[in-house]
């Protein structure tokens, strides 16, 4: 009796089997989202439509047979269906072979398997944190300004950015 209350205890707990203090929440076939939703902790769409923005403190994954059109933002992000947004993954983007995602990416690490379709701008390196979401632009670069060669250089060097 002990073993079958356990094991209602622990559904819904998502596929780590960890304490009951993180949260994990998975949108399925029945389901549908239009808006926002911002969550703590783990978030799978599971074969649903998904439109407007998902942003989680955990890891997001887009499974199979998945249509997201949708900001994306969390901690892992995995894509093995489709989305249609801007994603960014604080640690690491995995696109799988059935995956397709068209719209930039800010990125720790990215995975792409032979046969995923990635179409957008990738933006990759430790600086991804966790900001205010994946529509932050990057800073603009600076045109590059001309210099005169001869003694009067000095004069037309750029200020240096600080």
């Amino acid at each position: 009796m002990a073993d079958e209350e356990n094991q209602h205890e622990n559904r819904g707990r998502g596929k780590r089997g960890e304490s009951n203090s993180h949260n994990s929440i998975t949108l399925g076939l029945k389901d549908r989202l239009v808006g926002s939703l911002t969550f703590e902790g783990d978030l799978t769409v599971a074969g649903s439509n998904v439109e407007g923005e998902l942003h989680a403190t955990g890891d997001v994954a887009v499974e199979n047979g998945s249509n997201v059109k949708a900001v994306i933002e969390g901690n892992n992000v995995s894509v093995q269906g489709a989305v249609t947004g801007n994603v960014t993954a604080r640690g690491r983007l995995s696109l799988s072979g059935s995956g397709t995602l068209h719209g930039d990416v800010r990125v720790s690490k990215l995975t792409v398997e032979d046969g995923a379709t990635l179409n957008g701008n990738v933006s990759m390196g430790q600086s991804v944190g966790g900001g205010k979401g994946p529509a932050a632009e990057p800073a603009a670069e600076p045109e590059p300004e001309l210099s005169a060669v001869g003694e009067h250089q000095e004069e037309h060097q750029p200020e240096p950015v600080g």
